[in-house]
């Protein structure tokens, strides 16, 4: 399978209903726009069950398909198997470089593990509750707490919208042992002999091992800033060629 780069990935949104809330999709499928265009959206549930009732309400505004599947047993989740099949059914027609599975359950583990293994992307996006086993089987994985935004009050609601992580000013990120242990196992690992080492190849460096890692997850929209904020790097910008365009940011430790 031919994997194309930035916005020319076809991708197929795969949304499992009962494990997912409505009030995260507009943001949800701005992230997926970041990765590709969204080709396929689906949205698998039981549409007969009153519970689902918020999600029918946004399916026409952002044109997702709804999957019926009828639960015939209770304590039976046949929403997983009729996703898992048309998840499978999508990957063989060879015409998506990734998928974007939308659920906290692990029974979607083996499906994400399988997808790479036929050399398509995988994108996660569940709740912090996601069992680490479906979260590492995915390419990347997107927290969907760090997706809400908070829009005002609302007249009809007095319910709370959130506001995603607060951010964390250096001395909390610093005693964050095992985010300091990632940004400096990066960093050395894809380091120059003096040092130095360009941002995007840490970022790489990181999500390759670290699927959920976001710098969102602490209060910063870049990696840039969390890595100046921390206040443990030296940071440098530069220029490649003759282009003032075409800079690069470099990180050492200090």
């Amino acid at each position: 399978m031919e994997i194309k780069n930035g916005q020319d990935k076809r991708l197929a949104v795969l949304i499992d209903a009962d494990n997912a809330s409505p009030a995260i999709i507009e943001p949800l499928l701005a992230e997926v726009s970041k990765y590709g265009v969204a080709t396929v959206k689906r949205i698998y549930g039981d549409w007969t069950s009153p519970s689902l009732g918020g999600w029918k309400k946004v399916l026409a505004s952002f044109a997702i398909h709804p999957i019926q599947q009828f639960r015939h047993t209770v304590g039976k989740n046949a929403t997983d198997s009729a996703m898992i099949i048309d998840a499978m059914d999508l990957l063989y027609t060879k015409r998506f470089n990734g998928f974007c599975i939308v659920s906290s359950d692990s029974d979607f583990t083996r499906l994400a593990s399988r997808i790479r293994e036929e050399g398509a992307i995988v994108y996660g996006f569940g709740e912090r509750k996601t069992p680490d086993s479906f979260v590492s089987a995915c390419d990347k994985f997107i927290y969907t707490e760090i997706l809400k935004k908070d829009k005002g009050p609302r007249k009809s609601s007095t319910k709370k919208v959130s506001k995603g992580p607060e951010r964390k000013n250096a001395e909390a990120l610093n005693r964050d042992e095992k985010l300091v242990s990632i940004l400096f196992d990066a960093v050395d690992a894809v380091a120059d002999e003096d040092g130095w080492a360009r941002l995007g190849s840490v970022g790489s460096k990181i999500s390759n091992q670290y699927p959920s890692f976001d710098s969102r997850n602490y209060g910063y929209a870049k990696l840039s800033s969390l890595i100046r904020a921390i206040n443990l790097f030296i940071v440098a910008t530069r220029q490649a060629g003759t282009d003032p365009k075409n800079r690069s940011i470099y990180v050492k430790r200090k």
